[in-house]
């Protein structure tokens, strides 16, 4: 029998805060988390100069002996998984040494200090900097890893380094550990850390915002006169329950995980493709049993690259019409990479809980390229909708959709 999977538990660290209240505050002011870098001037040929940092150092109750394997993403995620652990009442509980508990969890790499460690003994021939947690700080699978070991969480990991669609893949993947029978609790999401090599990523594609000078101008998804997106980073932890067993402890419950999809384009690395998108929005409608006329928002990835924007929004019409509000919070964190998609989900379920949905940041003039959809501009909307769908697409022509109904 097919088990029923809800939301018991959800935390994040995000460049505009790092609890649920101060990030109401921001999407409802539009005060964004982007910033102008001076440091980066050091980076000769790289052109912009947008972050969106996180304010975070080591928790005082972490010791080194703890974290001496992590690097900042690790310890952004396995921070995150103790707040949501706390929020879902199951931080110390006996189930996350049973077997029963699992990792879905993944970022686009490892830590950036570790690799350059690396990447010395290769330019330079010689190993200095390197220890024996080196590996550990680096490997792809670092946050998942970290984070089992200091939880001691024993059941199964799917480290989802799939980019943009680490976070989201990481709660699909629990989703279906948890329906099909495998895992009774899953903690899912993902992390990265901000480097200025993740900038240079998307610089040399000319896909970075160079509003060096107007930080509060820019990401600007779907809008004419965007101009490229803005890293970010930060970490986001769902808690993903079999229902009955969440009943049995009396939890909380934010919300059910109602459907999932996810595909591969299978014919570029780079350039988003608008049907492979499509697809994979009727595969979580398929998979939720759900006509497109159900969902009464849809959480954009809203990159604020112009190939994106475009392809993103003619998917989303023809799947969803142009009826649907639509907006996205990349416009106020940046791109976040492998955290983006586990903070999508969180905002999502949190504001269509709450009854009402951000605005898209710096949207003022609508891309007459991009399809006639139902923008939230300009200030946030009030709205009841019994389901939500947050979309994610990534490098690799990696796609996801999840759809969240309300509890």
């Amino acid at each position: 029998m097919l088990k029923r999977v809800v939301v018991t538990g959800m935390a994040g660290l995000s460049p505009i805060g790092s609890d649920w209240p101060t990030i109401a505050e921001h999407l409802q002011s539009g005060c964004t988390g982007i910033r102008a870098l001076q440091e980066w001037d050091q980076y000769r040929g790289l052109n912009t100069r947008l972050a969106a940092p996180v304010a975070f150092e080591r928790p005082a109750h972490y010791s080194r002996k703890q974290t001496r394997s992590m690097g900042r993403v690790a310890l952004l995620a396995t921070y995150a998984s103790e707040l949501a652990l706390i929020d879902a009442g199951l931080l110390h509980d006996p189930c996350l040494s049973s077997g029963r508990t699992g990792i879905a969890y993944g970022s686009c790499a490892g830590s950036f200090e570790a690799i350059a460690d690396f990447g010395n003994m290769l330019l330079n021939h010689a190993t200095d900097g390197l220890n024996a947690t080196s590996y550990i700080r680096m490997m792809a699978h670092t946050a998942p890893v970290n984070i089992g070991l200091f939880f001691g969480i024993n059941g199964r990991v799917y480290t989802t380094s799939s980019a943009c669609t680490s976070g989201s893949q990481g709660i699909g993947y629990a989703y279906e550990a948890i329906k099909y029978g495998q895992q009774q609790v899953m903690l899912a999401g993902g992390a990265d850390e901000l480097s200025a090599s993740e900038a240079a990523v998307f610089d040399t594609l000319f896909a970075t915002s160079l509003r060096n000078d107007e930080p509060d101008k820019s990401p600007r998804p779907f809008d004419r006169d965007r101009d490229g997106l803005v890293i970010g980073e930060g970490a986001g932890t769902l808690v993903l329950e079999e229902l009955e067993h969440a009943r049995a402890r009396g939890a909380r419950i934010y919300a059910e995980v109602a459907g999932f999809g996810t595909n591969s384009d299978g014919l570029h690395v780079t350039q988003p493709d608008a049907a492979g998108m499509q697809t994979t929005m009727r595969l979580a409608l398929h998979d939720a049993g759900l006509p497109a006329s159900a969902i009464g928002y849809i959480s954009a990835h809203g990159t604020a690259t112009e190939h994106g924007d475009i392809a993103e929004s003619r998917a989303t019409f023809d799947v969803f019409g142009g009826n649907t509000p639509i907006s996205a919070l990349k416009s106020f964190t940046g791109h976040t990479l492998g955290a983006c998609g586990a903070l999508e989900a969180w905002a999502a379920i949190m504001m269509m809980n709450q009854g009402w949905f951000h605005p898209t940041a710096n949207l003022d003039q609508i891309d007459p390229a991009c399809a006639d959809l139902d923008y939230i501009r300009q200030q946030s909307r009030r709205l009841d909708t019994e389901y939500v769908v947050s979309n994610n697409f990534a490098f690799g022509g990696i796609n996801t959709s999840l759809i969240f109904k309300r509890f």
